[in-house]
């Protein structure tokens, strides 16, 4: 199976895709509410709000496999639309490591990041900027979404 065949469920149990979600570049996040990085839901809107009438598009996917997201996934959209004003494509809860790890994360994990490093997510806010070419690029959770390195990807592949 290819990405974009990727079978989805957003947050509210609607059925969808990854091609269905990707218009252009499509910026891929394992979130979670109650981490030290959820500040960056902000630059991730911000993101969203600069770019989504152009194509891009932020998928932000709760996971609590770091033990920081435990609400269900109505408390979670909740807490996004009204702390942070979240607006982008939010899929349900779910597994990024081990043995159930969902299919697009599959995938997604086998991309190296800017070290060579392969393999499992490390924490959350872990990022993959997927191309409208198919070429998938990894940021670690500490690489800012809005860091040089991901708009310069998102500009150029509009």
């Amino acid at each position: 199976m290819n990405l974009n065949e990727t079978p989805l469920e957003l947050i509210d149990g609607t059925p969808t895709s990854f091609a269905q979600l990707a218009k252009g570049p499509v910026l891929v996040v394992n979130v979670a509410s109650k981490c030290g990085l959820t500040p960056q839901y902000e630059a991730l809107e911000g993101l969203q709000k600069a770019y989504g009438a152009k194509g891009f598009t932020v998928v932000g996917v709760p996971t609590d496999q770091f033990k920081q997201e435990p609400g269900s996934n109505d408390e979670i959209l909740e807490y996004c639309s009204t702390t942070w004003g979240v607006t982008f494509p939010m899929l349900a809860k779910t597994k990024v490591n081990g043995s159930s790890t969902h299919p697009l994360y599959k995938q997604l994990k086998k991309t190296k990041d800017s070290l060579g490093l392969s393999g499992p997510i490390m924490w959350n806010f872990e990022k993959f900027l997927v191309l409208p070419n198919g070429e998938v690029h990894r940021f670690r959770p500490t690489t800012k979404p809005d860091s040089a390195e991901i708009v310069q990807l998102i500009e150029a592949n509009l």
